[in-house]
């Protein structure tokens, strides 16, 4: 296989990835702001598409400094720039700016949502993933391993969402006079799981697109495989033990979590390593989720924080347990977990700091949330002037 154009398909399977996080997101979430959920995921990707090529091209891919890279020119010289770079690195940044979407669904303002996307392309992403895979990547010259995304994207989305959610507040009705959680259900499960099978297909691209030739390619898919389908047996077991029934969403959620988890050592860990780290994640993701809901009381609607944020700040940190070269469980020492980690904190800090500056700017400027009315009446009819994003399926109910 010529792995250059494999590189290209690659970054095409991540672009189709978008259109899964939407199926996901809107089949976990109700009808009447369907609308707004699919608007929000393509803005996303069409912001961030204007965003990374005025700006976070350069800070990302260019050689500059340590912090922020720079002195590449997109505007000009059109058969000299490396233009895989510049498709393949944009996927990667819509892929970051979209998971935040999840936890801040049904009750964010379009406009403060499209500033907040159009800002974490333009600055927010590139900075850090300049650190571990621009021209000049500190973390990587130090020995980080994240080979395809779960501290860079996936860690950063899920703090992101965690700090959106939080600033938002709950959802109108999720918890009760006393505090409890109340159970908001998607309103289709269906387009849940077609989102979700649509991101695992994806998801070979997204790890193994950068893979140096067909034998490591074959590995990647192997990990990228195993791990999550360890990932969906565990979360389905906890579920069942813990409800007494096998929950689905959650299910779809643990296959999610695998898929974070073993995507930072893809291509560093063995199948075995790849089997426990997707069983952990199935569990972890479940915990997350459940803790976060009725313990600190921050509503993520899709569970955002948990496959993302917490499987991906895991998965990190596994390879400094799991990599079969230089990990700890390998007889490679503590170096690598070390290293591991201080790349968590390092992408974590900027992450926390810089988000909650901007989401601090939005609240007190425009706002981020709707109002009270709009929240109840739907996000579709209020913000996007869409009567209902299935107006004949609710035409046949009423009269019914």
């Amino acid at each position: 296989m010529d792995m250059s154009v494999w590189f290209l398909m690659g970054a095409a399977l991540v672009f189709f990835m978008q259109c899964g996080f939407a199926m996901v997101e809107a089949g976990f979430t109700r009808a009447k702001n369907a609308g707004n959920i699919i608007m929000k995921n393509l803005m996303d990707f069409c912001l961030g598409t204007v965003a990374f090529y005025l700006l976070g091209y350069n800070l990302l891919c260019g050689e500059g400094t340590k912090f922020a890279g720079w002195g590449l020119n997109p505007f000009a010289n059109f058969a000299e720039n490396d233009w895989s770079a510049f498709v393949f690195n944009l996927v990667f940044c819509a892929t970051a700016a979209t998971i935040v979407s999840g936890a801040m669904a049904e009750r964010t303002k379009f406009i403060t949502y499209c500033i907040y996307s159009f800002i974490i392309s333009l600055v927010i992403y590139p900075v850090e993933a300049h650190w571990v895979w621009g021209g000049t990547a500190w973390l990587t010259e130090l020995g980080f391993v994240d080979f395809a995304g779960s501290c860079v994207i996936h860690m950063v989305g899920g703090i992101s969402g965690l700090i959106g959610a939080a600033f938002l507040g709950p959802r109108i009705g999720k918890y009760d006079e006393k505090g409890k959680s109340q159970p908001i259900l998607g309103h289709n499960i269906v387009i849940g799981a077609l989102g979700v099978f649509v991101l695992w297909f994806g998801w070979y691209g997204f790890n193994g697109a950068a893979a140096s030739d067909t034998i490591q390619l074959a590995q990647i898919f192997a990990t990228t495989t195993v791990a999550p389908a360890a990932a969906s047996c565990t979360a389905m077991l906890y579920t069942w033990l813990r409800n007494g029934k096998p929950d689905v969403s959650m299910t779809l959620n643990g296959s999610l979590a695998g898929l974070v988890a073993i995507t930072a050592g893809c291509a560093n860990v063995d199948v075995g390593g790849a089997f426990i780290i997707g069983a952990i994640a199935g569990v972890l993701v479940c915990v997350v989720i459940y803790t976060l809901e009725t313990k600190i009381r921050v509503d993520d609607p899709v569970g955002a924080v948990g496959v993302h944020g917490a499987c991906g700040m895991f998965g990190t940190l596994a390879v400094g347990f799991f990599d079969y070269k230089t990990g700890l469980f390998y007889g490679g020492g503590f170096y690598q977990l070390g290293i591991q980690a201080l790349g968590v904190v390092c992408v974590a800090a900027w992450t926390v700091v810089t988000m909650l500056i901007l989401f601090t700017v939005l609240k007190k400027t425009i706002g981020i949330r709707v109002s009270r009315e709009e929240e109840v009446s739907g996000l579709d009819t209020t913000e996007h002037g869409l009567e209902s994003a299935y107006p004949d399926f609710q035409a046949t109910n009423y009269k019914q």
